[in-house]
């Protein structure tokens, strides 16, 4: 059974305009998506001009979305960890991996792989699921029920798992240096979980977020 058809339409097509904001510079920049989906985030890069060129990688071809869309400058189907990705080297100032080193069976190789495209001075940044989130706690240690579920932490297409720590060891391949670590409370600031993030100085941080989004720099 392909447990990706259980997901709707909707898991597929959301541009991730949290990461968008993390870019570095706002215009003409060459990025590379992993995870592409539909081709949402880049159809969103392009439009709103940030990006001059945008290159989607995604496991599926999915029907009714912008994966021909002319907008989007090449859109290839596959499997990354499959893929010679040599031909690209230096080519982007950003790529970009929105959930999804979680669902390869050997992250670390492609991370070091993906290292490659990317231009000194350019960036990767990765959204990951953190387990060690009260949500995971609350599920295994007080229900003990893993609990598989469509989406979300406990998705059974997920072959992987990280913490904080392991997030930031996974995105610093040679050449590369973690220069920042954003919780996903960060983009829900009217929350009371936000806001009681930073009334205990964020003491909590890595039991109240769900997703971190990790900014990885390569060496000029």
């Amino acid at each position: 059974m392909n447990y990706y058809d259980e997901k709707s339409a909707a898991y597929f097509t959301n541009s991730r305009k949290d990461i968008i904001s993390l870019l570095p510079g706002k215009q003409g920049l060459h990025v590379l998506e992993l995870g592409a989906g539909g081709g949402d985030t880049l159809m969103d890069l392009k439009q709103r001009g940030i990006a001059a060129r945008v290159v989607g990688i995604e496991l599926f071809h999915l029907k009714d979305t912008y994966q021909h869309d002319p907008l989007i400058d090449e859109f290839i189907v596959g499997n990354v960890e499959d893929m010679d990705l040599s031909a690209m080297q230096d080519s982007f100032d950003a790529v970009i991996m929105g959930d999804v080193l979680e669902h390869l069976i050997d992250p670390w190789a492609t991370v070091r792989k993906v290292s490659t495209v990317v231009k000194p001075g350019g960036v990767m940044i990765a959204s990951i699921p953190n387990i060690r989130s009260k949500e995971a706690f609350r599920k295994i240690f007080i229900k003990g029920d893993f609990g598989y579920t469509t989406q979300g932490l406990f998705d059974r297409t997920h072959y992987r798992w990280f913490c904080k720590k392991n997030m930031i060891d996974l995105m610093a391949p040679e050449k590369f240096s973690v220069v920042s670590v954003v919780s996903n409370l960060e983009f829900k600031k009217g929350s009371g979980t936000t806001k009681f993030n930073r009334l205990t100085f964020r003491v909590f941080e890595e039991f109240l977020t769900v997703q971190f989004i990790t900014i990885s720099k390569k060496a000029a």
